[in-house]
C-alpha cells in the first residue's frame, strides 16, 4: 500500500481553502456589496432591522471620521428611551441587536448646528464611496427677510443620505435674534418650520453606536411636539408701510423700545411661572400686519387659557417691577389683569373653552356691564416679535378676522373697546354687591 504523502495533502487542503475563500469574497463583492440583502445575520438572513441599523452604524461612523457633530433628534427613536417604553420594548423586542435606531420607519433624523457645517469636499465623497445617495435641500434665508433687498441667496436646510431604501435626515439648526434654533421646513413633508431651545447634550451608546441626544429627552420631545413656527409676512408688511408708513416720531420709538422691554419682561415672568401665552388684540394684529408694534395702540396684549391661571401671577408682576391697574372679573368668569410698566399697560386677557369656541370677557369698570369677545378655536405656533421667541394664534389670519373684521388691513387709530370689535357680544352686568371683589381698579 502506497505511503501518503503529507504534505502533498496538506498544501492541497490549503489550495481548495484558498480557492473557496476567493469564491466567497467573489460572491460577497458581486451580490451582496451592490444589493446589500444577502448578509448573514444572527437570523440566518438580513432582516429590515439590519439593514437600517448597518445603514446608521455607517453614516455616523463617517460623521464622526469627519468631526461632524450631530446629534439624535428622530420622535420615534428618542421616544424609546424613557424607561416605560424600554419596559415595553424589552418585552416585544424581536431585534435585541437594534432595540432603538431600528423603528420601523423608513428615515433617521440627527440635527447639526449650521455654524458648524462647512463644504468638505472629502466628507461628500466618502459619502458616496460608502454608497450613499445625497441629496441637498436648500430654502430662503429668514433672517434676511426682514431687509428690503433681496440678496437671492439661499442655505441648506436640509441633507437626505440614501442608502439601502433608508434615509439619514440632517437638520440644519440657524441661531434667530430671539436667542432660539430654527430649522426649515422638509418640503417632503406637511408640516410647518420649527424652532427649539438650545438641548444640551450627551454622549451616549445606542444599539452599539455612540450617539450624541439631547439630556433631557422628555422636554425635548415636549418642545418637538409644539414646535410649529410661523414666520412673519415680510413681503406684505413691506407693502403695507409703503401704504401706511410707520410713525417715526420720538414719542413713537420710545413707545416702541418701552414695549419691547415690557413683553420680554412679561415672557421672562411668565415662564418662571412656567404659563403659556400668546400675542393677541393689537399686538397680534401688529406682528401679522406689519411686523411690529403697533405705535398708536399704547399697549401690549397678551391671551392666557384661563387653566393656565395661577394664584401667585399677581405677585409674580409685582415682584418683576409691575404695578397693578386694574383686576376684573374672576376666575369662573371673565378675568381681566392689566399692569402698567414705566406708562405702558399690559393687559392679560383670560380666555374660557366653550365648545367651538373660546372667549374673554371684559368689563366696564363704571357700569359693571360685561361683555364677551368671541374667536374660532385655535392652536399655538411659535414666532418672533421684537427679537422674542413668542406664541400666536397658527390661524391668525381667523384670529384676527374675528377681532378686527374683513377690513384689519386698514389701520384704526379711534377705538372702543366696547363696540368696536367685530366678535363683541354684550354678556349681562356684575351684581352690584360683588363689584367691590370683581371691579378693582388702582
Amino acid at each position: 500500500m502506497p505511503r501518503v504523502n503529507r504534505t502533498a495533502v496538506l498544501l492541497l487542503l490549503i489550495v481548495s481553502s484558498s480557492v473557496f475563500l476567493l469564491f466567497q469574497l467573489y460572491y460577497y463583492r458581486k451580490y451582496v456589496s451592490k444589493s446589500g440583502l444577502h448578509i448573514l445575520s444572527r437570523t440566518g438572513h438580513l432582516t429590515a432591522s439590519d439593514v437600517q441599523w448597518q445603514t446608521v452604524k455607517k453614516f455616523v461612523a463617517l460623521a464622526q471620521h469627519f468631526r461632524l457633530p450631530i446629534f439624535l433628534v428622530d420622535t420615534s427613536a428618542l421616544a424609546l428611551l424613557s424607561q416605560d417604553a424600554l419596559q415595553q420594548r424589552d418585552r416585544q423586542m424581536r431585534e435585541p441587536h437594534c432595540s432603538f435606531l431600528c423603528t420601523g420607519r423608513p428615515i433617521t433624523s440627527f440635527a447639526l448646528h449650521a455654524n458648524l457645517w462647512k463644504y468638505d469636499p472629502g466628507f461628500l465623497l466618502a459619502a458616496e464611496q460608502k454608497g450613499f445617495e445625497l441629496l441637498e435641500l436648500r430654502g430662503e434665508d429668514p433672517r434676511l427677510a426682514s431687509l428690503d433687498t433681496l440678496s437671492g441667496e439661499q442655505i441648506p436646510l436640509h441633507l437626505l443620505f440614501h442608502l439601502h431604501g433608508y434615509i439619514i435626515q440632517v437638520v440644519f439648526l440657524y441661531e434667530r435674534s430671539g436667542n432660539y434654533l430654527w430649522h426649515g421646513v422638509l418640503r417632503l413633508r406637511a408640516n410647518m418650520d420649527q424652532t427649539y431651545d438650545r438641548p444640551e447634550l450627551v454622549l451616549t451608546v445606542l444599539d452599539g453606536i455612540d450617539i450624541l441626544v439631547p439630556r433631557n429627552v422628555s422636554r425635548f420631545l415636549t418642545e418637538q411636539r409644539h414646535a410649529r413656527f410661523l414666520e412673519c409676512r415680510y413681503r406684505d408688511a413691506r407693502n403695507f408701510l409703503q401704504l401706511y408708513p410707520d410713525d417715526s416720531s420720538p414719542a413713537a420709538i420710545d413707545f416702541r423700545r418701552k414695549a419691547k422691554s415690557l413683553l420680554h419682561l412679561a415672557a421672562q415672568t411668565l415662564a418662571h411661572l412656567d404659563i403659556p401665552f400668546w400675542l393677541s388684540s393689537g399686538t397680534c394684529l401688529g406682528w401679522f400686519r406689519q411686523c411690529s408694534i403697533i405705535s398708536y395702540s399704547r399697549d401690549v396684549d397678551i391671551g392666557i387659557y384661563i387653566v393656565d391661571f395661577r394664584s401667585d401671577i399677581i405677585t409674580a408682576f409685582r415682584d418683576a417691577g409691575l404695578s397693578l391697574k386694574h383686576k376684573f372679573g374672576k376666575v369662573e368668569d371673565s378675568l381681566e389683569l392689566s399692569f402698567l410698566s414705566d406708562d405702558v399697560k399690559l393687559d392679560i386677557f383670560f380666555f374660557y373653552e366653550d365648545g367651538d369656541v373660546v372667549w374673554n370677557g371684559g368689563t366696564q369698570a363704571k357700569s359693571g356691564k360685561k361683555f364677551k369677545y368671541v374667536f374660532p378655536r385655535f392652536s399655538l405656533c411659535w414666532a418672533e416679535l421684537l427679537e422674542l421667541k413668542v406664541r400666536v394664534p397658527c390661524e391668525t389670519l381667523d384670529y384676527v378676522t374675528a377681532n378686527y373684521g374683513t377690513s384689519w388691513s386698514v389701520p384704526v387709530r379711534t377705538w372702543d373697546w366696547k363696540s368696536s370689535p367685530s366678535n363683541v357680544q354684550e354678556n349681562g352686568a356684575w351684581p352690584v354687591a360683588e363689584w367691590a371683589a370683581l371691579i378693582q381698579v388702582y
